[in-house]
């Protein structure tokens, strides 16, 4: 399992020079799934929030492909946002169950629906590597994947809250850089998750 430094690290390396279309693609995705929203909340009020919720689903996957493509060497290109559109029902499923089973747990208690949360949160991920995997199956290996890992990702979360208060101070501004930063740090994240969990199986 690598160091939180050495993810990040890793991370400024991969969005070195490639601020410019990750900043396009962060776009394209914010616009997608909160314009749509707004306008259609304007005329049916609560369906806006479930087109946002689907669409949202969608760029995630995208987003996802892109920065597995950047933790892998690979190049990029802004088609490549649209990537969840190629599996638009999977990524609607993901969306869709990520959410309920989330909600579930928070209806119990609020620790036991971050740490569902927490657990839940490589399934991007693995569909993204995995086309064609059933979602159910997808969150399910998130869940094991995470066993063990689930603080790790806490603390790696909170490791970025100085970053996300100078977004906040800048009016947005900062997230040029750390948007791209932090999805490229959690990228590496899964890829050495997903390196400690096949090694322990294969024991």
């Amino acid at each position: 399992m690598k160091t939180f430094c050495e993810m990040k690290t890793l991370a400024k390396s991969q969005i070195k020079g490639r601020i410019g279309i990750l900043l396009v693609m962060h776009l394209i995705a914010f616009a997608s799934i909160y314009i749509p929203c707004l306008c259609i909340s304007c005329l049916i009020p609560l369906v806006g929030d479930l087109v946002s919720n689907i669409v949202a689903g969608v760029f995630a996957l995208g987003l996802t492909i892109v920065y597995l493509k950047l933790a892998k060497s690979e190049d990029i290109s802004i088609g490549d946002v649209f990537a969840g559109f190629d599996d638009l029902w999977t990524a609607i499923k993901a969306q869709f169950f990520m959410g309920l089973f989330t909600f579930l747990w928070f209806l119990l208690l609020i620790i036991p629906g971050i740490i569902k949360a927490f657990s839940y949160s490589m399934t991007f991920f693995i569909l993204a590597e995995n086309k064609g995997m059933p979602v159910l199956k997808a969150i399910t290996l998130s869940r094991k994947m995470m066993d063990g890992h689930k603080l790790d990702f806490l603390l790696l979360s909170l490791s970025f809250f100085g970053w996300f208060l100078l977004v906040l101070l800048t009016f947005g501004l900062a997230a040029i850089w750390v948007c791209p930063y932090s999805y490229a740090t959690y990228s590496n994240f899964y890829l050495s998750v997903k390196e400690d969990y096949m090694a322990k199986s294969s024991d």
